[in-house]
C-alpha cells in the first residue's frame, strides 16, 4: 500500500472511532450535580439545608426566571439552524406533556451569550435539568431520548406506563 492509502485508511478509522464515541455519548445526561429538589428546601448537595439555601437559580436575573416549573425545568439551549435542536424540542415538549409541574424553556444561545458563557454551554443542543428552585441537577449535550429525560427527572416509570 502507498503512503496515501495508509493516510486514507487512518483517516477513515479515526472518523469511525469519533462517530462511535459521539453515538455512545450524545444526549446522555452526565452525573448528578445534586438531587432533584421539589422546592421544599429539604436537602442540598451534601444533604444539609444550609447548602440548599446558598444555591441560587441559574436563571436568576434573566427573562426566563418566571417560566420555571414547580417540580423541574428542562432548559434547552438551541440555535437557529440546528436540526438536532428541533428533535430535542419535540422530545422535551413530549415529556412536559407527560409529567406534571415540569416546564420546558428554550433559550436561543446566539442571543443569550452571557448566559451561555456563565453556564459553560459548549454546543447546541444542550439540555439542563433544573430543580424546582432553578438549580442545575444534570445536563446533556446532544439529543436525549424521552426515556433519558424521564430518568433525569426521576419519572422513568411514566415512560413504561405509556408504552413508549
Amino acid at each position: 500500500m502507498t503512503t496515501g492509502q495508509w493516510v486514507l485508511l487512518l483517516a477513515v478509522g479515526l472518523a469511525l472511532a469519533f462517530a462511535g464515541w459521539r453515538a455512545a455519548t450524545d444526549g446522555r445526561f452526565r452525573g448528578r450535580v445534586q438531587p432533584l429538589d421539589d422546592g421544599s428546601g429539604a436537602a442540598g448537595v451534601d444533604g444539609s439545608a444550609a447548602a440548599d439555601t446558598a444555591a441560587t437559580s441559574v436563571l436568576e436575573g434573566t427573562t426566563y426566571a418566571d417560566q420555571m416549573g414547580e417540580r423541574a425545568t428542562l432548559l434547552q439551549f438551541s440555535s437557529a439552524f440546528c436540526a438536532p435542536c428541533r428533535a430535542t424540542r419535540r422530545t422535551l415538549e413530549e415529556v412536559v406533556g407527560l409529567v406534571d409541574d415540569v416546564a420546558h424553556v428554550e433559550v436561543d444561545a446566539e442571543s443569550q451569550l452571557e448566559l451561555v458563557r456563565r453556564l459553560g454551554i459548549m454546543r447546541t443542543p444542550t439540555t439542563l435539568v433544573l430543580d424546582g428552585r432553578g438549580r442545575e441537577v444534570t445536563r446533556a449535550a446532544g439529543v436525549p431520548t424521552k426515556q433519558q429525560v424521564l430518568a433525569a427527572i426521576g419519572q422513568s416509570s411514566l415512560s413504561e406506563q405509556s408504552g413508549h
